[in-house]
Order: C-alpha cells, then structure tokens, then sequence
C-alpha cells in the first residue's frame, strides 16, 4: 500500500534564531575525506592568523594614510558626464569672475578714454579665454572618464559575475547554476519540551548539517537536521522520521534495529536489547564470498558512479575492496566519523527500509545558535505533510484503507468514517461483506 510522508507531531512553540552554514553550494560536488577536529582546528588557525593580520595592520595606520585613502575613495567615485562637464564650466566661470573680481593696478595715470579702451581690450579677450578654458576641461573630463572605464575593468576582474554559469559535464543536456546559500539568520520552532532543561554548549563546537532522503522517492528529501560534532549518532536517528516506522508500530513488527554506512563502516544500533546487528550477514558474506564480492565491486567502481566520478574529479584509479567493520552507533561521535561533504551515505531500518543521508554541510558555532545542548538536533526542515481525501466524497481526510474490495473503483482504496460504514455496513451495523481487508489510515 502507498503511504504518504507526513510531518513529526510535535507542539512546536518557541522561536529560535538559527544562522545559516556556507555561502556557495555546487551540485554534484562532493569533498575529499575530512574530519570534523580537522576542520575545527584550520578554521580557528584561519581565523587567528587573520585576527593577528589585522591587529598589525591596524597599528601601522596613520593620519597621512587615512587622507589617502580618503583621496583615493574621491578618485574612484563614477560621475557621469554630464556631472563632469557641469563640474567643468563651474571651475571655468569661477575662474573668470576671479579675474574680473581683482582689484586695479595702483597707477591712476589712465583716465578717460584709456579707461574705456582697457575695459574694451578686457571685454574682448573673455571670449578666447572662455573657449581655451572649456577645450582644456572637456580634455580633463575625457581624461577622467578613461580612468573610470579603466577603473570598472579592472574591478570586474577581482568581483564575482552573478551572469556567469558552470558548464555541467556530467549532464550535457542540463546546465546546473551554483546556488548562493543565505547567510542571514532565519527562525525555527522547536518544543518547549527541550527547553526545560539547559545544557550550555562549549566553545569550540562545529554544526553539522544533514540531510535524510525519502525510502522511495530518493530525489526528494524529507529532513534536515543541524547536530552538534560532539552529538552520538544515536541522537540523529532518534529524530529520522520515516512513516514506516509508524506503520511496523501500527502492525505490532516494530523492529528498533538499524545502521548507519558512513564510507567503509557500518554503525549499527543496539540499544534496544531486541535489537539485531543488520551488519553482521552483511560481513560474513564479505568473508565468506569473496571471489563474488570481488566480481560485485569491479562493476559498482566500473558503473553509472564511477563515470560521474570521473567526469568531476578527472581520472581515478579503481580502488581495492574496502575493508568493512561494524561499530555500535552509540559509541560514535560525529567528530569520531572521517566522511565527506556531499557524498551519499545509507541509513537502514525497519529490515530493508533505506534512505540516501547526506552531510551536506560543517561550520563553526557561532553566537546566534541555540546554546542549548539539549535542543540538538534541530530539525530545519520537514516535508509537508500530504493526507489522503476519501475516495467517495473526496472531502474529508481518509482514515480507512482497503485492500482487495470489491466494491470499490481502485486497490488500495481509502476512506472517511462516514463513508466506509455506509458503504460496508448496514443500519444494524452488519458488515455486508467480509472479502477485503481492512486498515487504519496513519496520517499522524
């Protein structure tokens, strides 16, 4: 039967503010192997190698640089031309009332018709000097409008052109853009639940963004989660949500069992004293067939993966056979774990229950996220929740499923309450047939 995704009920009342992880995100990228105290300890190195830079640079500023660098902001302010030829007859008829604004020459001796001649002589010279004084700012203005264009190239070199696209090899057909993730702050409700009791999280801490795929649909993904680096594996799987769970719960199977296989290394659940190591067949065939595992890994490494490998990182050498080990998942730490950023990785449940989970993302703690331990993981995002309408008055949400009736138009076919016992039931709540089976529709 077809179950639909639905979201975790839980009484989500509380705002919290959560900044976002790394600016630039390429599809189909995946990292080399790292760990998380690797990353920890060349970003807070980074990070204290640019504080020392700064300190230095701070004290080697003086009064004469900061005119500078005033004068140089001046410089490559971009007028355009016509605030420039503006600028330019400003400068010129300024300097013409100047001359003219001068006081006369101390000898009185001209007087009359030398007086007149003289201011004739002025009158008639402001004509050439207006002209020689507009030619020599318009090439001033041309001059400075080529040290802009000259200025804006150069800039454009050293900025990033949103324009620009990333050719995808792997996908002829299809161009991928990289897509800038937000790294401005955004709000999330978690329960009050787990804000009673406060756990303070120690500086330096590193925040791990996962990402937990659909059992069926493997393109769309159902979660995402922020955990901790110091956070055990076994508090990730507690906060999965997979409607199958539910459903074995619903049909009294449920199995608590369950792993992780993060690169060469099942990390299986065995808290529950029920609980099997899915694992453990898993590692004995590994050992007991090795001439077929051989055969099995030679075409995985020659397949669909290794050609989109290929087309991202360039020619690699086909590797030997992993060596594959089981450790209990809730003696690891993610900052235990060797992964890589991007890769898919298997979580099982429920006996054959698989999602892809992808650690998409890893960055420093900073001030504005939860120091709440206990809050952690924080699911960041759910897939919404789809309920079924009844079959027959495709109104209400269905709350029965049937299989094999035979009075119905599809199998499965669901069901409101109203219309499963109109249709299957009498007045004195008989049942007019028995030959389909019946179940309850899990919606929550």
């Amino acid at each position: 039967m077809d179950f639909i995704e639905s979201s975790v009920p839980e009484a989500l009342d509380c705002d919290l503010s959560i900044p976002r992880g790394g600016p630039i995100y390429v599809p189909n990228m995946v990292s080399p192997s790292t760990r998380v105290p690797q990353f920890e300890n060349s970003i807070i190195s980074e990070l204290q190698n640019l504080e020392a830079e700064l300190s230095q640079d701070a004290t080697r500023i003086s009064d004469d640089d900061v005119s500078y660098a005033f004068l140089l902001v001046d410089d490559l302010k971009i007028f355009t031309e016509d605030e420039l030829m503006d600028m330019s007859l400003k400068e010129v008829f300024e300097g013409m009332e100047n001359n003219e604004n001068r006081p006369p020459p101390s000898d009185q001796s001209k007087v009359g018709g030398d007086e007149k001649r003289s201011r004739k002589k002025r009158k008639g010279t402001n004509t050439p000097i207006l002209e020689s004084g507009c030619i020599e700012k318009v090439e001033q203005v041309v001059r400075i409008k080529q040290r802009q264009e000259e200025d804006k190239e150069s800039a454009r070199l050293h900025s990033f052109n949103p324009a620009c696209k990333i050719i995808e090899t792997l996908k002829p057909g299809r161009n991928e853009r990289m897509r800038s993730l937000r790294s401005t702050n955004y709000t999330k409700k978690v329960s009050a639940a787990d804000l009673q009791q406060h756990i303070p999280v120690t500086f330096p801490e590193v925040l791990l963004s996962v990402e937990v795929y659909h059992n069926v649909r493997q393109c769309v993904k159902t979660q995402e989660l922020l955990v901790l680096g110091k956070q055990p594996l076994t508090d990730l799987r507690d906060k999965i949500h997979c409607s199958m769970d539910q459903v074995m719960q619903k049909a009294g199977q449920y199995d608590p069992s369950g792993y992780f296989l993060i690169e060469d290394v099942f990390y299986t659940d065995l808290r529950d004293p029920s609980a099997i190591n899915y694992a453990k067949p898993i590692l004995d065939w590994l050992r007991n067939s090795k001439e077929e595992v051989q055969k099995k890994w030679e075409y995985i490494i020659s397949g669909r993966l290794h050609q989109k490998h290929k087309a991202i990182m360039g020619e690699v050498s086909a590797s030997n056979l992993p060596r594959f080990a089981s450790i209990e998942m809730q003696k690891i730490r993610f900052c235990d774990l060797l992964f890589r950023l991007g890769a898919g990785y298997l979580y099982c449940h429920q006996g054959d229950c698989t999602h892809t989970l992808v650690i998409r993302d890893m960055r420093l703690f900073h001030t504005d996220d939860v120091h709440n331990r206990t809050v952690y993981p924080i699911v960041t995002f759910q897939l919404k929740t789809v309920f079924k309408k009844c079959s027959a008055c495709k109104i209400f949400r269905a709350t029965k499923v049937t299989a094999d009736d035979k009075w119905t138009p599809q199998n499965p076919c669901y069901f409101c309450d109203e219309c499963f016992s109109l249709l299957h039931f009498n007045d004195d709540g008989l049942p007019y047939y028995n030959s389909f089976l019946e179940y309850d529709y899990n919606h929550d």
